[in-house]
């Protein structure tokens, strides 16, 4: 078994920011074909690192520290008025664990959201290959969460990792007509309560970027943790 001493460590050249406009950005990789096993990753992740498809990564700016890793104590969490709303208006949906894969279903929604809501983001236009090396390939311990329409209609996707004592929210998908159900406030709010079922401690929950409007949202599950300076320091 590989140890975190033992891993290795590559970094990209430098590109445009995803989050900043104008900023330059450099990215750490861990070594694609190091094994990484469940503890590893339980450590890398307290150390910041987030997983996409295959490869287990963490920001590394010569001159900017904006990315923070955010993670919310799930046994602490306080609901808020408008959450309990939220879960309200989704009390109706019907949701199961499945194993990451292509279909036909998930990709025309995952197509849908990306064209609706992130056009000037790093992932559009989609494709079916994208889908598969982002939400697909995994050698962690994945799965998917379907949140379906009594009906049958598949309305959201939450991709997960188990991590050791908690859960790390890979990335949430959903109907992007379906303004009214606040699912994607509605998918965190189920891991959270996911994890609480688990008895679990963390839902980790990647990068919150102050200036980011479009990572405002993270901000609104309290208590919330950051990672400042290598430790976790509790911000309300």
């Amino acid at each position: 078994m590989i140890q975190l001493t033992e891993l290795q460590f590559f970094a990209t050249p430098e590109h445009d920011c995803s989050y900043l406009s104008g900023l330059k950005a450099k990215t750490l990789f861990i070594d694609p074909n190091d094994k990484i096993e469940q503890r590893v990753y339980t450590q890398l992740s307290e150390l910041g690192f987030r997983r996409s498809g295959k490869h287990i990564y963490r920001p590394h700016c010569d001159n900017c520290q904006a990315c923070m890793s955010i993670r919310l104590p799930v046994q602490l969490f306080d609901i808020s008025k408008s959450q309990r709303r939220v879960l309200n208006k989704n009390r109706d949906l019907i949701i199961s664990k499945a194993i990451p894969q292509y279909t036909d279903e998930y990709y025309d929604l995952y197509q849908e959201y990306i064209q609706v809501r992130h056009v000037d983001g790093d992932m559009y236009p989609p494709s079916k290959d994208q889908f598969i090396n982002f939400l697909v390939e995994s050698t962690q311990q994945s799965c998917f969460y379907e949140f379906r329409q009594p009906d049958g209609k598949l309305v959201a996707v939450a991709n997960m990792d188990i991590l050791e004592g908690s859960l790390s929210a890979v990335y949430t998908f959903f109907d992007p007509k379906l303004t009214k159900r606040s699912l994607g406030s509605f998918a965190i709010l189920w891991q959270i309560a996911q994890a609480r079922r688990l008895k679990l401690d963390y839902l980790y929950l990647g990068y919150w970027v102050e200036n980011c409007q479009k990572m405002k949202y993270k901000t609104d599950y309290k208590p919330m943790q950051l990672l400042i300076n290598g430790k976790w320091l509790l911000a309300q």
